[in-house]
């Protein structure tokens, strides 16, 4: 059986993936010259950098599945870390949490309890909170913002500006006074409330070109596929069919900002394509400042605490420690705020001037800088925010990308989560005469195709 994967970024690969491991004959059609979409490798300066810089964590199950699947060793690729966030500039006092490896739920409260900077009146009302999640199943008011969540449970000082609303920001990519706190919730059920190495961060040493795209293309083409690179599909075709190719079934995993108007042109996806229109957008910055080879941070990630209006940096990035790239700094600037009015240089001086500060120590001059701006990076992730499923209503067609996992905001775990959904939908639509026929397919040798 014949599968086209039209877009070739994480959620695409994972369908398509999902469908040849199954027996499928999977065709990718991807605009770009390189696989990836939001989350790919770039070559800048001599360097093998990524176009922003994504965090991962141990509740990233079917993340790590996908990427065992296509043959990538993520214990080797991803350098696993108990969770540990640390402001050093923080005012009054630097903030520390970092949470033990012992078991749950003890690692939380002992890190809680532990952690420095918060007075213990705060720490008291964290565990309250986390608590009272927990009785509750996680669910909240669907009408509430992150914020709103927070007030109602007297959160507060230093622990809610660099532990919740920082842990919403890199989630949610949203500011907490327009995120949706059922998501939020969400996100705390798996991570925090999921088991000590749930809570891991996963930082990528490697560009993640390596970490994904290139060893799914391979697994691909292994199982009979092939990538068409240079095909941008500008309208879907009943059938299901591709620039005018038929096809057993499809999948149309590209972004939600591209989605309406491939979808708007069949009454059967009309009301799809008129909710994903609704959709407003948040955008991320990456910064790449080059320092001298000796210039290292206290840790792999570093949170960056604003004192000032010229303060915008969030979070900075030793490429050095996970890359080997020494010298190499990401800082990540996450959802609109006032870094969008300014230029690259005077937003790459001001943040070269916040980690002086956040370091207490002067530093050497930057080398080069890059800036990496999506301005439609992920959608705004809103309380009440329609999200779709699989289920396209056109014949043949399947919806996959961050925006048709309801549970998630637009992480890669969500990407992937929807692909394996629309790969899931598929095999379970067939008649099962023609399933068998194609997850029997899967069991010769297949001969490798070249995209």
């Amino acid at each position: 059986m014949k599968a086209a994967v039209v877009g070739g970024g994480w959620a695409g690969l994972t369908a398509a993936v999902e469908l040849a491991q199954a027996g499928f004959r999977v065709t990718v059609f991807e605009a770009a010259r390189q696989l990836g979409g939001r989350a790919r490798s770039v070559e800048l300066r001599g360097h093998c950098l990524d176009n922003g810089q994504h965090i991962l964590v141990g509740a990233y199950r079917e993340t790590l599945r996908l990427l065992r699947t296509v043959g990538t060793d993520p214990d080797r690729l991803l350098r696993r870390l108990p969770l540990e966030l640390y402001f050093p500039g923080s005012l009054p006092r630097p903030f520390r949490l970092r949470l033990p490896r012992l078991p749950p739920p003890l690692h939380l409260a002992v890190g809680l309890l532990a952690a420095a900077g918060p007075p213990v009146a705060e720490k008291l009302a964290a565990v309250r909170f986390l608590g009272a999640l927990q009785r509750d199943g996680y669910h909240v008011r669907e009408s509430d913002s992150v914020a709103e969540l927070l007030d109602r449970h007297g959160q507060r000082g230093s622990l809610r500006s660099h532990l919740w609303e920082a842990l919403c920001l890199a989630a949610l990519n949203t500011p907490p006074a327009n995120a949706s706190a059922q998501i939020f919730a969400n996100t705390l059920r798996d991570s925090l409330g999921g088991g000590r190495a749930a809570t891991d961060l996963l930082l990528p040493a490697t560009d993640l070109d390596r970490l994904l795209p290139a060893a799914a293309a391979a697994f691909i083409r292994r199982h009979g596929g092939e990538i068409r690179h240079g095909c941008r599909i500008r309208r879907i075709e009943a059938g299901p069919a591709v620039l005018g190719e038929a096809f057993d079934c499809a999948v149309l995993a590209v972004g939600a900002q591209h989605a309406p108007a491939l979808l708007a042109g069949h009454p059967a996806t009309a009301a799809l394509a008129q909710t994903l229109a609704g959709y407003r957008f948040e955008p991320i910055a990456t910064v790449y400042l080059g320092f001298p080879p000796q210039i290292s941070l206290p840790l792999p990630m570093l949170g960056l605490a604003g004192h000032s209006p010229t303060d915008v940096g969030q979070w900075v990035f030793d490429r050095g420690a996970l890359c080997g790239t020494a010298g190499v700094l990401a800082f990540v600037l996450s959802a609109h705020g006032p870094w969008e009015e300014l230029d690259n240089a005077t937003l790459a001086a001001r943040l070269a001037d916040q980690l002086a500060v956040t370091l207490r120590r002067r530093l050497p001059p930057v080398l080069w800088q890059q800036v990496i701006r999506e301005q439609r990076a992920t959608f705004s992730c809103r309380p009440g925010l329609p999200r779709p499923g699989a289920c396209t209503g056109l014949a043949g067609w399947w919806l996959a990308g961050d925006h048709a996992c309801a549970e998630y905001p637009a992480t890669l775990e969500a990407a992937v989560r929807s692909g394996v959904a629309a790969a899931r939908a598929i095999r379970a639509s067939l008649p099962a005469g023609r399933h068998a026929c194609a997850s029997g397919a899967s069991s010769g040798p297949q001969s490798p195709r070249r995209g």
